[in-house]
């Protein structure tokens, strides 16, 4: 059989029509799947494909000069903060300002991706005309990881007795169903505060549990953006100074979380992600939303025990425990994300598996687009041969270094595990890009 000469890219969000725009523009043959009927993944309200987790009131936390394409900035007239229906709009408008919707085939599931012994994968997709197996030469995973909920593990002691409603943010999508009741948000990220925030002005009385403090920041300083403030140059910085500089502005403009009732961060800023949010703190500060510490447990109908001791009439929780990272495509014996951690090559390239590259598996401090576009670009000089992987004993050292860096770098979590600094992970996909590169 003769060598497969496409690539294949699983999913139409923004990391994938990412690659698909790189590939197009670098002469790379492809196909792209996507399981929905439209564009646009995580950020395209009630998709189809059953994997959004956006909700009618979602807006981006960080702002649209920062997050755009950098091959195609979002519109003017564009608010710093679009909100859902915008983003689908700007993906689509990015998909045919670049030719790429005719090249992906909807409503097309990727069921099966296995590795070929000699280089390649037998990719098989499930759509309108059934099955059917085609080979590729390399397959690039963009099926985002915001979309397998991710339950409290163990489950609270009781919590099958619950009488009260229990849902994932993940399948939280009107603020309707918070109306006239007695709500708990469990989590303190951008999803919980959001929901938190949004039910204290409809329910009877909202509450918000966390096992850990978090710092939260405003959207904007200074009348700007707050990631508008970092930019390449103070990127440069070191993070001790960032934080330094942040931490005061952050003292005149919010003060500290405990100072709300929210518990006391156990980490310096930085070392966790931030959460993002203009509203929260005035709300807390109103009486609006009561603070609470982790849950003990469940003790019978609706009653909900506190590790402090105190006890709330419940009647739906919403948990915003984050997500798992699951590829039900391929065997757990060809590649796995146990526990969230993705041992990969600057965060792109398997090392067991030659030919499999991931786009958009990270947790950026900052937006995650212009990184997938960077990413993109060294999977095209690597497929192009202008660029060549190091040697694997190479790549497992720096893996190796890698996590040793993280684990001093950010708190021991789930979320954690694909976390990074936007400017320095751009810095260091670029410098890849160059140590790489083959001479012409």
């Amino acid at each position: 059989m003769p060598a497969p000469e496409k690539a294949c890219i699983i999913g139409a969000g923004s990391s994938g029509i990412a690659a698909a725009q790189v590939f197009a523009a670098r002469g790379i043959a492809y196909d792209q799947f996507e399981k929905g009927s439209q564009i646009g993944g995580n950020w395209r309200y009630e998709n189809d494909n059953g994997m959004s987790s956006a909700y009618r009131s979602l807006h981006i936390n960080t702002s649209r000069r920062v997050m755009a394409f950098r091959t195609l900035p979002m519109p003017d007239h564009y608010p710093d903060y679009p909100d859902h229906f915008q983003m689908a709009a700007y993906f689509d408008e990015f998909a045919d300002h670049f030719g790429l919707r005719e090249k992906i085939r909807f409503q097309t599931e990727v069921v099966r991706a296995e590795p070929i012994v000699g280089g390649g994968w037998d990719v098989t997709v499930a759509g309108p005309g059934g099955e059917e197996t085609n080979r590729y030469r390399a397959l690039i995973v963009a099926n985002g990881h915001h979309w397998d909920p991710r339950w409290p593990e163990p489950a609270f002691p009781g919590a099958d007795g619950f009488e009260g409603e229990q849902i994932h943010v993940h399948n939280y999508r009107e603020a309707d169903i918070l109306r006239g009741k007695r709500v708990l948000v469990l989590g303190l990220g951008n999803s919980a505060t959001d929901v938190a925030v949004e039910s204290s002005r409809i329910a009877d009385a909202t509450f918000i549990s966390t096992r850990r403090g978090a710092w939260v920041l405003p959207k904007y300083l200074n009348g700007k953006p707050i990631d508008e403030v970092l930019n390449p140059i103070t990127g440069l910085a070191p993070i001790p100074l960032q934080r330094f500089f942040t931490m005061r502005a952050l003292g005149v403009a919010v003060g500290q979380p405990e100072t709300y009732g929210l518990p006391k961060p156990d980490h310096k800023l930085f070392e966790a992600h931030p959460t993002v949010s203009s509203e929260l703190l005035p709300r807390l500060g109103h009486g609006d939303i009561s603070a609470k510490p982790n849950i003990e447990r469940y003790e019978g109908g609706r009653s909900v025990r506190f590790v402090d001791g105190s006890r709330e009439e419940i009647d739906l929780v919403v948990y915003c425990t984050g997500y798992k990272i699951t590829f039900p495509f391929f065997d757990p014996a060809v590649f796995s994300a146990p526990d969230n951690r993705m041992p990969l090559y600057r965060r792109v390239a398997s090392v067991e598996r030659p030919g499999l590259y991931f786009v958009g598996f990270i947790q950026p401090l900052g937006p995650i687009m212009p990184l997938a576009e960077a990413q993109s670009e060294w999977i095209a000089d690597l497929l192009a041969d202008r660029a060549s992987l190091p040697a694997k004993a190479r790549m497992l050292e720096e893996i190796e270094a890698e996590e040793g860096r993280q684990r001093k770098r950010f708190v021991a979590s789930k979320r954690h595990t694909v976390e990074v600094d936007f400017y320095p992970y751009l810095r260091e996909i670029r410098r890849e890009r160059k140590r790489a590169a083959v001479p012409a």
